[in-house]
């Protein structure tokens, strides 16, 4: 019999607290309103909830402890089936979560931090209507232990540190919801009312929360240990947290010295030790040592208080801080700042600046410049040479130890009104007094034809650069006649733009540029220029570099699928979005690979092809443009087809059970776009496992656009499961298919006092048929299905699908990544089974059950899968009754075995992770049945599927 019915849903949303339940969905639609309904979305969430309540504006606070697991699951409706997406109050929450996608409908935040607190947003969207958005107010709760010093007043300082004395005692403790303060004196507790040497004050302008207790004109009973006790009610079962100072006549503040100067500078390689030494405080200060810029070397050994660095480099330059704290007055630091020197030397003749000089000229000035990229500056010496002779000032010869017009720390030796005794070898030595770095030398001959401007060429033909994107390029800059010859510097020209390796600046020696793996971002202008040292200090020479890449015409679209009537014209159109050489060559267009012969189009305009769809010309059509660069392709699938059918996925489970061992099932669905194709003028249904295949014939009714079909399914046997094919037919043609498996509606018994006869789980629903998570275990066992899956898992473990080989059937399974540990344990606990009511076979007290399920155990690091009998009676007994370690391969294995339990029993799955991450471990259809095992079993096989139609 074949249904119409219509019905739609209005968004809604509402947050149910407590244990994840599935919502009943709609089983009859009385409405005439369409089906394909606008998302809905609930909250649900689990883990270690505190309190859940509502606030004024009708929200729920979900408040949960600082550590524990945060699990909120967003339950979606609406047809078609909602993208579910978790964002959090400032934007996404991704930076938030814990390696759980914000895509999956369950989003589970492992030992939850106060910075995670926040309001969460489910969104589902389907594209129908306004998405549905729900939010639900997370509190995280937490308690710090309290931070206690003293301190008195700066007027005191100058005496006795502690002897009638004020004495200030503040304590500060971070928490959510805000902490109460108890002060103690040893274990009498501190009531300002009755005591009146003592204030209790709450300060201004503190972080966190500060309570003040005053001592004033210290009394003997006051040098005593004092505790700060903080509460916050037992709220989440945050205990109360305290910390204890004693005060004594000997209480000092810390003072440090270090074991060397301000600045301490060394060589490369060379080990260094820096001692902070403690000179009083009481109690005795701890010592610690932190570094700036950026955290200590990774070389760093701290003894003590003593640090030592290694071989240090020039990365390990910085500030060194010392810090003592005994929770006395302020914290006593000191730094030292450590110099590694490092050394790069350059040279620049500078002609007569003063006329604009760029040549040495007889009777004008001339200066050399000689500058060490050094660290420290003051530490280097320069000396110069003529001929290998020292230079000393004279009225010709002026030496400058730092050369004010240049870069700090640079040396220079001025010639004055050049004569021809001045032409000679001049030498500037750089050495570094009390260093092993060797000294640095540079010898630069000046004479009339060993010194000439630079000249700045590209070579002909090399002004533009064309390259195909991916391939290599080199531009050119040449330097000729430069005496000596500098440097060239390779830079974008326009400002904004890096070089390809991310610098703004790129040196070459030879003037050649050289870029690897074109791309079309790199296309541009490329300005070179002399470098202002190692040569002349003249007017940098400059030019400029197109760089042209080509690449094939950017088409839109890269694919399309169309469909259409029968004997109505089609247009394909293939929009050439952007080309490098914008001119085309070609354009041609195909139908299933065979050239279509047609007039040469314009190559100026956009292609397109016209054409009157019939059967016998429908397939995929390409649109091929080509530059000089290569060719692109516009491809569409073009085709009278109909679209494929859209299941309903909210369609109940079975509706009914009929007599015997059958039951029936509701099928329903939408057409997607009925009306874009032929009329549909029915279905074909098939069922696989060779139940039966047949034509569902609508009677001249064409599907409408939204509206709900229906098809009742009878005869399937309990507990199998079954994959459905649905296929929409026109008159010229079929569409493609679509499957669904139809699973058995799991059960367990809800009286415990009545007899067990099967129980078939295969984690289906979300109920996951009575099965829980074992709240003394480690970490819980997870529902997932394929599309459920995190997309960064890891890979080589786990399973893909179900035991059914389905992306939509479930399974359960235990994730061995972060931050799971080997050893860590994960239990799933049945429902209990009450057998106390049975009597076994004759001459036995026992009744006999069969437990089958399948395993899935494939990865290099897979543990333990443990399965136990848990017997209860006194005292619960567990005991192993099967068990499997190791990689057991890529497929799902079935185990079977048979209990005789002694009274009312559960079954237990314990999973135990192995030695790293790929150990994931799964579970699918589990069968506890009554009776003894089979070699066969035939309920135990359900899932398996049959030959396709």
């Amino acid at each position: 019999m074949l249904l119409n019915t219509q019905c739609g849903f209005s968004p809604f949303l509402f947050v149910r607290v407590g244990v994840c339940l599935r919502v009943a969905c709609l089983s009859v639609c009385v409405s005439t309103r369409s089906l394909t309904a606008p998302a809905n979305a609930q909250i649900v969430h689990s883990g270690a909830a505190c309190n859940v309540k509502d606030d004024n504006i009708s929200e729920r606070i979900y408040t949960i402890k600082e550590g524990d697991t945060l699990v909120l699951q967003c339950i979606v409706k609406g047809h078609p089936r909602p993208q579910v997406r978790w964002t959090k109050t400032a934007g996404s929450a991704s930076d938030k979560f814990q390696e759980t996608s914000i895509y999956n409908e369950t989003l589970r935040i492992e030992g939850i931090q106060r910075v995670q607190g926040g309001r969460y947003y489910c969104k589902a969207d389907n594209g129908v209507g306004v998405a549905a958005i729900k939010s639900i107010r997370v509190d995280v709760q937490y308690l710090d232990t309290p931070v206690l010093t003293v301190h008195q007043t700066i007027s005191d300082v100058r005496g006795s540190y502690y002897q009638e004395k004020t004495v200030f005692l503040r304590c500060t403790v971070h928490s959510n919801p805000p902490a109460r303060f108890i002060w103690k004196r040893g274990n009498t507790l501190i009531e300002q009312s009755k005591d009146n040497g003592v204030d209790i004050y709450e300060p201004l302008y503190t972080q966190g929360e500060t309570k003040v207790l005053k001592l004033k004109n210290l009394r003997p009973k006051d040098f005593a240990d004092y505790t700060c006790q903080v509460s916050v009610r037992n709220v989440c079962n945050i205990e109360d947290k305290s910390f204890t100072f004693r005060l004594t006549n000997a209480t000092t503040p810390p003072m440090i010295r270090l074991s060397v100067n301000d600045t301490v500078v060394v060589d490369p390689g060379q080990d260094v030790l820096l001692t902070c030494e403690v000179t009083s405080g009481f109690p005795p200060p701890t010592v610690t040592w932190s570094r700036y810029p950026g955290p200590l070397p990774l070389s760093a050994q701290v003894r003590g208080t003593t640090l030592i660095l290694r071989a240090v480099t020039p990365a390990d330059a910085g500030f060194y801080n010392c810090s003592a704290v005994n929770n006395v007055g302020n914290p006593a630091r000191k730094n030292a700042n450590l110099v590694v020197r490092s050394n790069n030397l350059t040279f620049q003749i500078t002609p007569d600046s003063n006329k604009d000089s760029e040549t040495i000229q007889m009777g004008r000035d001339l200066k050399l410049s000689c500058h060490v990229d050094a660290t420290p500056q003051d530490k280097v010496n320069y000396t110069w040479y003529k001929n290998g002779a020292p230079v000393f000032n004279s009225d010709s010869l002026i030496l400058l130890r730092s050369d004010p017009d240049m870069a700090p720390g640079t040396s220079s030796l001025e010639i004055v009104d050049m004569k021809f005794r001045d032409l000679a070898t001049y030498s500037c030595v750089a050495n570094f007094p009390g260093s092993r770095v060797p000294e640095l030398r540079v010898d630069v001959n000046i004479s009339q034809s060993s010194v000439s401007p630079p000249m700045l060429s590209v070579p002909p033909g090399g002004q533009v650069v064309s390259v195909r994107e991916g391939g290599n390029a080199e531009l050119v800059c040449l330097v000729v006649d430069g005496k000596p010859r500098p440097p060239v510097l390779w830079s974008r020209l326009e400002k904004d733009l890096l070089m390809p390796s991310g610098a703004t600046m790129v040196e070459t020696p030879d003037g050649r540029l050289r870029l690897k793996n074109v791309s079309r971002d790199m296309m541009g202008l490329y300005r070179c220029q002399t470098a202002p040292y190692n040569g002349l200090n003249i007017k940098r020479r400059e030019a400029q570099v197109q760089l042209n890449v080509q690449y094939p015409p950017i088409l839109d679209p890269v694919f399309q699928d169309m469909r259409s009537r029968n004997y109505q014209m089609v247009t394909l159109t293939c929009t050439v979005l952007r080309s490098n050489p914008p001119r085309l060559t070609d354009i041609r267009w195909f139908r299933n690979g065979d050239l279509i012969r047609m007039p040469m189009p314009d190559l100026k305009e956009t292609p397109e092809l016209k054409f009157k769809l019939e059967p016998n010309n429908n397939g995929s059509y390409e649109c091929r443009v080509s530059n000089n660069a290569g060719t692109s392709t516009c491809t569409f699938n073009v085709s009278a087809k109909p679209y494929n059918a859209e299941f309903y996925f909210d369609t109940p489970n079975p509706v009914r059970i009929l007599k015997g061992n059958n039951y029936s099932y509701n099928l329903q669905w939408t057409q997607r776009d009925p009306e874009a194709t032929d009329q549909i003028i029915g279905y074909w249904f098939n069922v696989r496992k060779g139940l039966f295949s047949k034509q569902i014939d609508l009677k001249g009714k064409e599907p409408e656009k939204g509206v709900l079909m229906s098809y009742t399914i009878s005869d399937l046997r309990i507990p199998l499961s079954y994959e459905v094919r649905l296929v929409p037919i026109t008159t010229y043609s079929t569409g493609d298919y679509i499957s669904r498996i139809i699973q058995y509606s799991e059960h367990y018994p809800l009286n415990h006092h009545l007899l067990l006869l099967y129980h078939v789980c295969g984690f289906e629903d979300e109920r996951i048929c009575g099965f829980s998570q074992d709240r003394s275990d480690v970490f819980d066992w997870t529902r997932q299905n394929h599309l459920t899956q995190n997309p960064k898992r890891s890979a080589n473990t786990g399973p893909e699908t179900d035991r059914s080989g389905t992306k939509e059937g479930y399974y359960m399974y235990i994730e061995a990544s972060r931050p799971r540990v080997p050893g860590d344990r994960a239990r799933l606990l049945s429902p209990l089974y009450n057998v106390t009511s049975v009597r076994g076979p004759k001459g036995s007290g026992r009744v006999p059950y069969c437990v089958s399920f399948y395993y899935h155990m494939k990865g290099k690091h897979i543990g333990t899968l443990n399965v136990l009998l848990r017997v209860r009676s006194i005292a619960s007994v567990d005991s192993v009754v099967w068990t499997k370690s190791g990689d057991q391969g890529r497929d799902w294995k079935k185990a079977f075995f048979d209990i005789s339990p002694s009274g009312p029993f559960q079954i237990v799955f314990e999973g135990i992770r192995g030695p790293s991450f790929e150990g994931d471990i799964a579970i699918d259809d589990v069968f506890i049945t009554i009776g003894k095992c089979k070699q066969e079993n035939t309920v135990a096989s359900a899932g398996k599927t049959g030959k396709i139609f």
